[in-house]
């Protein structure tokens, strides 16, 4: 809800909660947020006194017992305790309804804005966003946005990082891309990947010329299954 994706959320979340640090860049990304970073902190102050409180409880349930039988009891209460937590965390229902009682207080308390931005691009579905570091020979450099076509190939640039440290939100088409800057593309996966290899010169238009012709067959694809949907519909 934080902008992170689901896996990266839950691993860094999970990262926190156990004590476990991993230096990767979500977790640089957590800490540069301080709304990631308090909830981080929290997990941690969770997770601390978590600890406490199971030993204590441990040490008072077993110390003091008498007889075998007792102690059984004892550990019998701690497995179906620890049984019924883990059913209550792997549980899809306590989740579904515990991710509306924390967007709603998200909501009621905060002024971030609770979306889930993996699930809200669908990158899940083929598509990906990936930043795109521009050097000198590549199809990119030197060229104006306009000039790239890279809508024809089902590409959305979201944003530039220029060399200079400063961005671009939503580029116009008259934006110039030059060699050190960093480009926030938004597409499918392959042509992603493509663009990253593709170089200047004959082989990267021929490429360009592949790619276009593969996003209108793609297109096609997804105007079939369009017109099959509205066929369901109105039956």
């Amino acid at each position: 809800m934080t902008g992170l994706s689901r896996d990266a959320a839950q691993f860094q979340a999970r990262s926190a909660f156990t004590g476990t640090g991993f230096t990767t860049t979500e977790a640089e990304n957590v800490v540069n947020r301080p709304v990631r970073r308090r909830i981080v902190m929290w997990l941690m102050v969770a997770r601390s006194a978590g600890l406490v409180t199971i030993i204590i409880s441990l040490v008072l349930s077993f110390v003091g017992t008498e007889g075998r039988a007792a102690r059984l009891v004892h550990l019998a209460w701690l497995v179906g305790g620890v049984i019924c937590l883990w059913g209550i965390a792997s549980s899809r229902f306590v989740d579904r309804h515990l991710n509306r009682a924390i967007e709603w207080a998200l909501r009621r308390w905060t002024d971030l804005d609770p979306r889930d931005y993996y699930s809200l691009l669908n990158l899940s579905e083929g598509y990906n966003v990936r930043k795109l570091s521009i050097k000198q020979n590549d199809w990119l450099a030197e060229k104006k946005l306009k000039d790239c076509r890279l809508t024809a190939e089902g590409v959305t640039v979201l944003g530039i990082y220029r060399n200079d440290g400063s961005y671009v939100g939503a580029p116009k088409a008259d934006t110039d891309i030059s060699p050190g800057d960093t480009l926030i593309l938004y597409g499918r996966a392959k042509i992603l990947r493509n663009l990253e290899q593709r170089r200047s010169g004959e082989s990267g238009e021929q490429q360009h010329q592949e790619a276009v012709q593969e996003q209108r067959q793609h297109e096609a694809r997804q105007e079939q299954q369009e017109r099959e949907h509205e066929r369901k519909r109105k039956a």
